[in-house]
């Protein structure tokens, strides 16, 4: 941990700059948490009025408060937090919450204060969590600096960071009612110094913390937050629900990858390399989170399904195959034995339907059975209120094989009065129960996720020995900000050992022509513009070209439908090219993302990509798993195998592409965008061709 935030998970006295003796008062709130909390360090409370609070003596200036004392908690309104800090550095403190608003969330004015507050503690060496707060809590230091109202969150195993304190009370409120506690709370406010990043390995490294959730607004350093959460999330789970997913500046972007590599293109990627689960919903978020605090990671994919009415099992089959997994086939011991003890009316196969009569006896043995099963990982167990027995007495009944098995099991409790009882047993003995099928698939499946990331070492980006990074450094640092022209975009491709086929540009007609005499028939013929970067969009390109006549009228005829489409753009005359080998075509590209860096796209080729939108995405540089994920995540990735008619394509090669792209990218943070459309994928073994690449330069 960094030593400078010690004093905020382990202090050894607070102070509440600000404590009021109104209750109505957020100063009063602080004060009033703080000493209920169970708190075991020195509390020292500061009120100019001085006098009594809480049945404490309330010291009328910092200066006067004694030792120990490494926090503070200032809760003033915003003009006097500047000289609470000056006061605060005076008396040794190097650490403050300011739970106080009026900062940048209020406007210009508050904005320039909050960047007086962060110069006076940068200045002083304070490290700030807030403004506009509501602080941090730990259910088993114990410690609440908070000015939430009571009862506090209970004692648990799931960790909260949140940059919404509203969110924060409200989250507080619904864990306890969902039967789980948290372990630490920490509120963030405006991070005008300590942000979502530096709380991750302190938070991590807490034993009562099991599971990290995230509220994010956003994320200060991308980069940064990768590498820390990347750590973390190998030793703990890290589930985040990012919002404002529409909220995406626009982007000066040319190119198919550009526009589709947007705000949302990049968290997502972003994430994925951290090993950090992406939640959509608040309730989604914390569903994972019990899961994954609560049960073993499975050993397989394989899912079954026991209930005892036939509806909620479809709909939980529905479930679990559209997240991706396959449910379990049955064994014969497996089926047998749940013959033994089911009438012969039940169905015994996956989703196993026990029949409504199903009680505490069939439930236990046949999760028994499940369980035992080696081709089974995880149980969904259903239970609609039995008409013949109680909820409760089911899951008391459950409860013992369920912990007796290192296999993860969750239940889906339907309904709401009839099974609150049940429920609660459940969360007493840390089994995450759910009200319908689909959230309960949700959670296995995160189950399922988390196991493949720790299953899966990580594994460091490829690299290719062959590439001469100087030579394509040369042309990038020459050019100016802009497209590079193709003969410069050979050179840097091939450079990384992408090599292009050749092209010839012709200025006139009969340049063209000798061109393509010299290439060989049949040829393509494109535009050439530097104001056109779609250029069949607007009729600029021709293929199969099979004679002289072909050629000087295509010229032409380019050259026109170019103009007819975009009269003031420059025209430099048409690029000629031997048509190359068939094959299927993708697209591989990358673009710089502001937050994260280069993010690297596969998918679909041609024209229309940006409709079909068949494409996955990843930071660069890429690992050799990484990118073969991303083939496979597209349905043109997962063609290149073959399909029906369509005979395997060099998938290997494609991967190298994508591969080498991406170490393009990285190490030259300059390109603002590439992309080989169409990558034309050639018969397995065979290689790929690039056909047509773009390359824009732009120094950031």
């Amino acid at each position: 941990m960094d030593v400078t935030l010690q004093p905020f998970f382990h202090p050894t006295g607070i102070a509440v700059v600000g404590a009021s003796h109104d209750p109505v008062k957020l100063g009063y709130g602080v004060a009033r948490n703080l000493t209920q909390s169970g708190y075991a360090g020195a509390i020292h409370l500061v009120n100019p009025r001085g006098g009594e609070l809480l049945g404490r003596a309330t010291h009328r200036d910092l200066a006067d408060v004694p030792d120990p004392v490494d926090l503070a908690v200032i809760v003033v309104p915003a003009a006097a937090v500047p000289s609470a800090l000056r006061a605060c550095g005076a008396r040794g403190i190097h650490a403050a919450i300011i739970a106080s608003g009026g900062f940048r969330e209020v406007g210009p004015e508050g904005a320039a204060l909050e960047l007086e507050v962060a110069r006076i503690a940068g200045e002083l060496g304070i490290r700030i969590v807030g403004p506009n707060c509501i602080g941090l809590l730990d259910t088993h230091l114990p410690l609440d600096t908070t000015f939430l109202a009571p009862p506090p969150p209970t004692a648990g195993d799931v960790a909260f960071i949140s940059h919404s304190g509203a969110i924060c009370a409200a989250v507080i409120d619904w864990a306890s009612g969902q039967g789980f506690g948290l372990s630490r709370l920490i509120s963030l406010g405006n991070q005008a110094d300590i942000c979502e990043t530096d709380v991750l390995a302190p938070v991590a490294a807490d034993p009562h913390t099991r599971v990290l959730t995230l509220y994010l607004e956003g994320i200060r350093d991308g980069r940064r937050f990768i590498e820390q959460a990347e750590r973390v999330s190998r030793e703990k789970p890290v589930v985040a629900l990012k919002v404002g997913r529409f909220a995406a500046g626009q982007r000066a972007v040319a190119s198919h990858t550009g526009a589709l590599a947007g705000h949302e293109a990049a968290y997502n990627a972003a994430f994925a390399r951290a090993g950090v689960i992406r939640a959509e919903t608040n309730e989604e978020m914390f569903d994972w989170a019990r899961a994954l605090a609560w049960c073993p990671l499975p050993q397989r994919r394989d899912i079954a399904v026991l209930t005892n009415a036939g509806g909620p099992g479809v709909v939980a089959a529905d479930a679990i195959e559209a997240l991706g997994l396959p449910l379990a086939s049955l064994s014969e011991s497996t089926v047998a034995r749940m013959r033994a003890v089911l009438p012969t009316a039940a169905s015994v196969h996956n989703p196993v339907d026990m029949l409504a009569s199903a009680g505490p006896r069939e439930y236990s043995e046949c999760l028994a059975a499940l369980l035992d099963d080696a081709g089974v990982g995880a149980v969904m167990v259903i239970m609609p209120p039995p008409p013949t027995h109680s909820a409760e007495s089911v899951c008391e009944a459950l409860v013992p094989v369920i912990r007796g098995s290192r296999k993860p099991v969750v239940l889906t409790l339907m309904g709401d009065a009839l099974v609150r009882r049940a429920s609660e047993l459940l969360r007493a003995a840390r089994i995450p129960d759910y009200r319908f099928p689909e959230r309960a698939a949700s959670a296995l499946a995160t189950l399922v996720r988390r196991a493949a990331f720790v299953g899966t070492p990580p594994s460091a980006p490829a690299q290719f020995a062959d590439v001469r990074a100087r030579d394509a450094h040369a042309v990038l640092t020459n050019a100016p900000d802009g497209f590079l022209a193709q003969d410069e975009v050979a050179q840097v491709m091939g450079a990384y050992g992408i090599e292009l086929p050749r092209i010839v540009l012709a200025p006139n007609a009969d340049a063209a022509v000798a061109a393509a005499e010299a290439l060989g028939y049949p040829v393509a013929l494109k535009v050439a513009s530097p104001d056109i970067p779609h250029k069949s969009d607007v009729g600029g390109v021709l293929l199969g070209l099979g004679d002289r006549d072909a050629v000087r009228a295509g010229f032409t005829t380019v050259q026109a439908n170019a103009l007819h489409a975009h009269p003031r753009a420059r025209l430099e005359g048409a690029h000629v090219q031997r048509m190359l080998p068939e094959g299927q075509e993708v697209i591989v590209g990358a673009v710089h993302d502001p937050q994260f860096g280069a993010l690297v796209m596969f998918g679909a080729g041609g024209t229309e990509v940006e409709g079909v939108k068949d494409v996955a995405f990843a930071l660069a540089p890429l690992p050799r798993a990484e990118a073969d994920a991303m083939i496979d995540d597209t349905w043109a990735g997962r063609k290149l195998r073959g399909f029906r008619n369509v005979p395997p394509a060099d998938r290997a090669a494609t991967m190298e592409a994508l591969m080498r792209l991406g170490q393009l990218v990285a190490d030259h943070p300059e390109i603002a965008e590439v992309e080989i459309n169409p990558l034309r994928v050639r018969l397995d073994g065979q290689g790929v061709v690039a056909v047509d690449v773009r390359l824009r330069v732009h120094r950031h």
